[in-house]
């Protein structure tokens, strides 16, 4: 099972939803570099459970243990482990789901994969597992504000159905998100947007929609040619999160409508600098940041476990019903904004630091 990412800045994630524990081993972290714990576990509350009303209610404290690789909160240019214990479990809520396959969840892929897996909500296909990118990020984070201080990761809810925040992706800042329980960019959507997901999770059902990021000022250079392109690690990542869709970067797929003339972006001189007029790129030109802002959007399916009698067969091959139970998000957008960050963060400082190495 592939639970390594990265080529310098290397994570390895481990760990089951309601197993004893979830977590990261950090490989490739320069030494030197100081490391709050406190800005750790600053991220992981963003994105654990039981945080708000319209997320699951499954209670986590997810507190970081960092186990090696630092000392005295300077890293140590050794591995870094993280964990994050699993505190409450409730394996008994699956006995049914570890029999019949969840439609549209990876219960039946695992078993035609491995012939074994995880049923107690969902395993390593859990979005839990996503907590050791978050620490990791975390650490990255850190590196990135050492190394190359005034880059910015901000993602935010773009849209859930067919509900759109206006959000301009130069000016809205951190404050803006987290000042509502959505992590929308727009106020006049925030309350819609609640609105949606209770009336959905009343009904026992779960909605999706579009998570936009942007990363300002990010150098130019960044990016391998050919298969390593920026945007298409940044793809990657993103569509490696749980219940992801779609990517897109730049103009997307609207550029399809566009001409050449029209889509192209112009370069100018500013300041001394090589500029863009406009910014169709997303700030990735032949795979490499041109030192634009990098705008992209990821696409998230509704929550695959709905509280909805489903048609679905057993692993023994008989057709059956099955009833969702547990404790669900009915839309995992507003916990799936600092997860998009994090991986945004996470491309972001290894190829960073490929690039210092390549110039050094």
């Amino acid at each position: 099972m592939s639970s390594t990412f990265g080529h310098v800045f290397r994570i390895h994630t481990f760990g089951e939803s309601h197993g004893g524990g979830v977590g990261v081993v950090i490989d490739g972290c320069p030494p030197r570099i100081a490391v709050s714990q406190a800005q750790i576990q600053h991220e992981l509350d963003r994105r654990r459970p039981g945080q708000s009303e319209i997320v699951t209610p499954r209670k986590e404290a997810d507190t970081a243990e960092i186990l090696s690789g630092l000392q005295d909160g300077v890293t140590l240019g050794c591995p870094i482990a993280i964990l994050v214990r699993n505190t409450d479990q409730r394996p008994g809520a699956y006995d049914e789901m570890a029999a019949k396959y969840r439609p549209s969840h990876a219960d039946y892929t695992y078993d035609a994969k491995y012939g074994i897996r995880s049923g107690s909500g969902g395993g390593r296909a859990s979005a839990r597992e996503t907590i050791g990118r978050v620490a990791a990020a975390a650490v990255a984070k850190q590196v990135l504000d050492t190394l190359h201080p005034g880059i910015e990761i901000l993602a935010w809810v773009k849209s859930i159905q067919e509900l759109n925040a206006d959000v301009d992706p130069e000016t809205v800042t951190s404050q803006d998100i987290e000042s509502n329980i959505v992590r929308t960019g727009d106020a006049a959507m925030v309350e819609p947007m609640i609105a949606r997901i209770k009336d959905i999770r009343a009904d026992g059902n779960s909605v999706g929609g579009v998570i936009e990021c942007v990363i300002r000022n990010c150098p130019p250079g960044l990016g391998e040619p050919i298969f390593d392109k920026l945007e298409a690690d940044l793809a990657r990542a993103m569509l490696s999160i749980p219940a992801t869709k779609g990517f897109e970067i730049g103009s997307g797929f609207a550029g399809t409508l566009l001409t050449g003339r029209e889509h192209n972006d112009p370069f100018r001189m500013v300041d001394g600098k090589v500029r863009t007029t406009s910014n169709r790129s997303g700030g990735v030109q032949g795979g490499i940041s041109n030192g634009e802002t990098i705008i992209f959007r990821v696409a998230f399916k509704p929550t695959a476990t709905i509280m909805s009698s489903q048609q679905t067969v057993t692993a023994d091959g008989e057709n059956t019903e099955l009833q969702g139970k547990g404790r669900h998000d009915a839309c995992v957008l507003p916990r799936a904004v600092p997860i998009v960050e994090a991986m945004a963060t996470l491309v972001l400082t290894d190829h960073l630091l490929r690039q210092r190495a390549l110039a050094h």
